[in-house]
């Protein structure tokens, strides 16, 4: 980690991680896909409803994982495995605590929940009955992620990609099965969906016990008040983003619901679509965390920036290819989930709009993902709070009434925006405090 060339370092770890986060942005494609091919834009609608309470759950997975996580890397840097342990159980127990809670919490509240996350009355009915079958699924749901990222930040990738591919390609196969074969409908989404949750979950926590990496044991678990505040620090960027991803993701609904069912299904669909090219980059940036964290730990500045300038360079190219493609066949991708053509004509519009702006992520999440590990946390939680919360939901608000349909489909390219403007000054603080220390030294505030 504190020796190999930073560039092919980055690319080994990277590969696992993008890996298995397209993979888990396949779960919610593979049900909206066949979802799709019920005939019901309500159907549909009610994939992109729930869609909102799978953020919230991942949202709490990796406030745990990265929270946890973060600092098993430094730990791990500092040779120092038996604090580390301490933290990968407290990670742990802790999420597998709050899905319990999830679940308990949403089944009580069922109706009310599906009609927050933005259900009319004719998508009720198919949203409820999704719903109930996926809180079941949130105690391993959330513990998944844990295990993922912590064997992600351990430098062993590949243990998470093998558990969570597995659980991917039972899903694909899942879904036409329940769906059509056994006449299950939308219910049969949602238990393809746990099910292979479940899978993924078994197959992680097995290779937590592979090879060196940290085991999971009851015995080490600690809860004392320094860990949680550690988590904390290290998690809260993803828990805001993650939370105000599900958020945004209810608002966007509300403001999509005044132009009926085909309006909502259309921005579920453009909002996974770009979900799963974001989902590579996160991958990408996942691969420099735990580069980031070993050598901020051992005090080689130098290569914590170099690292940074390779990802920043290389994740801005790959999506400024994907937003050509994206832009010059969105009605076709958008047809690929839902061929209807109200569907389409909103969709491919609002798809276009959000490619125009797509690559300043590149600098944006990087940057979140480089502050994030170093314990930057003021920062990073405001930068992984812009994009979906400080600028979008005001401005779904404000555009909404304002321009109607094209307020709801230019709010995220605005947002993007103005979140690559405030990206700029913050990173380039913490570079010049990275390059003001020689390896070794203490950095200086900057």
């Amino acid at each position: 980690m504190t020796t190999r060339p930073v560039g092919g370092l980055i690319c080994s770890l990277a590969g696992p991680c993008i890996i298995s986060m397209m993979v888990t942005a396949f779960y919610n494609l593979a049900d909206t896909f066949f979802v799709g091919r019920m005939n019901s834009n309500s159907a549909t609608a009610a994939v992109g409803v729930a869609f909102s309470l799978m953020a919230v759950i991942q949202a709490v997975g990796f406030f745990f994982g990265h929270g946890s996580g973060n600092y098993i890397s430094r730990k791990l840097g500092q040779q120092d495995a038996e604090d580390a342990s301490a933290m990968a159980a407290d990670g742990f127990f802790l999420a597998l605590a709050a899905g319990g809670l999830i679940l308990l919490l949403g089944e009580l509240f069922l109706t009310p929940l599906a009609q927050l996350l933005g259900s009319t009355e004719t998508i009720l009915p198919y949203a409820r009955s999704y719903i109930r079958i996926i809180l079941i699924g949130a105690p391993w749901m959330t513990a998944s992620l844990v295990l993922n990222n912590q064997l992600r930040f351990q430098g062993s990738a590949a243990y998470g990609m093998v558990g969570i591919t597995v659980g991917a390609v039972l899903n694909i196969g899942l879904d036409p099965l329940l769906i059509f074969v056994f006449r299950l409908g939308i219910a049969g989404a949602a238990i393809a969906t746990i099910f292979s949750q479940l899978v993924s979950f078994t197959l992680l926590l097995v290779g937590c016990s592979r090879g060196g990496n940290l085991r999971i044991r009851f015995s080490r678990l600690r809860l004392e008040r320094s860990y949680f505040l550690l988590i904390v620090q290290g998690g809260l960027p993803s828990l805001a983003r993650q939370g105000l991803a599900s958020l945004a993701a209810i608002v966007l609904n509300r403001a999509a619901g005044g132009y009926g069912d085909a309006a909502i299904a259309a921005m579920s669909v453009v909002s996974r679509a770009m979900m799963t090219a974001a989902s590579a980059l996160i991958g990408f940036g996942q691969g420099f965390q735990p580069v980031c964290g070993f050598n901020y730990g051992a005090r080689l500045w130098s290569r914590v920036r170099e690292g940074f300038w390779f990802c920043v360079r290389a994740s801005s190219v790959f999506l400024a290819a994907v937003s050509v493609l994206g832009f010059a066949f969105a009605p076709q991708i958008i047809a690929v989930f839902r061929n209807d053509p109200d569907v389409i004509a909103y969709g491919a519009t609002a798809l276009r709009l959000q490619c125009i702006t797509f690559a300043l992520n590149g600098w944006v999440m990087i940057s979140n993902m480089l502050m994030q590990t170093i314990n930057r946390t003021g920062p990073a939680t405001f930068l992984a709070m812009a994009r979906q919360g400080i600028f979008l939901i005001p401005l779904l608000w404000i555009l909404t009434p304002l321009l109607g349909m094209w307020g709801v489909q230019l709010a995220q390219p605005i947002s993007d925006v103005l979140t690559f403007a405030c990206a700029i000054p913050l990173q380039l603080r913490v570079l010049r405090e990275l390059s003001a220390a020689p390896d070794g030294a203490l950095p200086q505030p900057g």
